[in-house]
């Protein structure tokens, strides 16, 4: 049986390079071999135990790779063919796909609906941080890469670049709208670039790191509040005269920033929530105006499917966004133990690492 590298779960605290046989593919899947692929925060939850999976998972979910093999049932695509997959592989045939709630998709289910049901690599099937991966339901999932794209111009699109855009069109971002952003990582600097897409003229980011201020401010902030410098919901209703913002968005998944972003909302206006909670929230009571505010709170899981990455890959090939800034550091899978530990303690800078076979 032919073997390839593979990171997988051990236990907590402990994600290592192993061997593992190459996966088989039933009639609807792709075989890809792996170019490039990367680590976000949600693998590091996993790797803390703030995210329970199956001993001995691969671990991964934003692959960019070559087509290896395809099922006897999979058709408009070819062998050698250089794609993509969402981090998100819906069935595609599930009552929540048809009702376009894709990432909720409970395919097998009585009802046809199970909480991120979408998410399977790294989740619920082995994922992307190895040398070869089997895609499911390779027509709804794989999407061709336009020529002339590298891999690092198209890494962010599987995960980040998908969540971030997400916050900012569930959050429905107007032409006018003022935006705050809690919280510039990597998805967070994905929102902030999708609600300057979304027509948002006024972006207000929230970090304290010098490096992700610069950043975002490149991706279209053009205010940043630096939170150790004080409360950041204040700040930020200073700086619109009380008014509050339109649009708030949550891209850290922490009861401070959530929390903050409730407080700056403007009455009538959206709290988008993209993070990924480890812990029960609360809701201050001023903040929810007793509920009656007409806030609205929403959720996003990253939304994936072929057409989600033609979508994003054409927005890079158009040169409206250029992610490949957010590649700090680059290594090969042979390493991914070293760049977990890294990417983990947020080392040198860290924004984003390319892993590439």
């Amino acid at each position: 049986m032919a073997k390839m590298k593979a990171a997988v779960f051990a236990e907590v605290g402990r994600i290592v390079l192993e061997d593992k046989p190459v996966p088989d593919i039933g009639p609807l899947d792709a075989l890809i071999r792996i170019t490039t692929t990367t680590i976000c925060g949600t693998d590091v939850h996993i790797l803390k135990g703030e995210y329970p999976v199956a001993r001995g998972l691969t671990i991964g979910h934003e692959p960019v790779g070559i087509i290896e093999k395809l099922g006897s049932a999979v058709s408009g695509f070819r062998e050698g063919q250089r794609v993509i997959a969402g981090a998100i592989t819906p069935s595609g045939h599930s009552a929540a796909c048809l009702c376009g709630c894709s990432s909720q998709d409970g395919a097998g289910t009585r009802h046809g609906f199970k909480p991120m049901g979408g998410w399977r690599f790294g989740n619920t099937i082995d994922g992307a941080q190895a040398e070869y991966l089997r895609v499911p339901d390779a027509m709804t999932n794989l999407a061709p890469v336009p020529d002339g794209l590298s891999d690092e111009q198209v890494l962010m699109c599987p995960d980040i670049m998908s969540t971030g855009f997400s916050g900012a069109e569930r959050g429905e971002v107007r032409i006018g709208d003022t935006v705050a952003v809690f919280a510039q990582g990597p998805i967070g600097l994905c929102a902030t670039a999708g609600a300057k897409l979304m027509g948002a003229t006024r972006i207000i980011a929230v970090e304290s790191i010098p490096a992700r201020q610069e950043m975002a401010r490149r991706l279209g902030a053009d205010e940043v509040v630096d939170f150790t410098e004080g409360d950041p919901a204040e700040q930020i209703l200073e700086l619109t005269g009380g008014r509050g913002v339109d649009v708030a968005i949550e891209a850290l998944g922490r009861q401070e920033t959530f929390e903050g972003a409730l407080r700056v909302l403007r009455p009538g206006g959206t709290l988008s929530s993209l993070g990924v909670y480890s812990g029960d929230l609360r809701i201050p009571l001023g903040a929810f105006a007793a509920g009656l505010g007409d806030h609205k709170i929403v959720t996003t899981l990253c939304p994936g499917g072929k057409e989600r990455m033609r979508r994003l890959m054409e927005v890079v090939a158009a040169e409206r966004v250029d992610l490949r800034p957010l590649v700090t550091h680059r290594f090969t899978l042979d390493d991914i133990e070293a760049a977990y530990d890294l990417f983990a303690h947020q080392r040198d800078g860290v924004l984003k690492v390319a892993i590439r076979n």
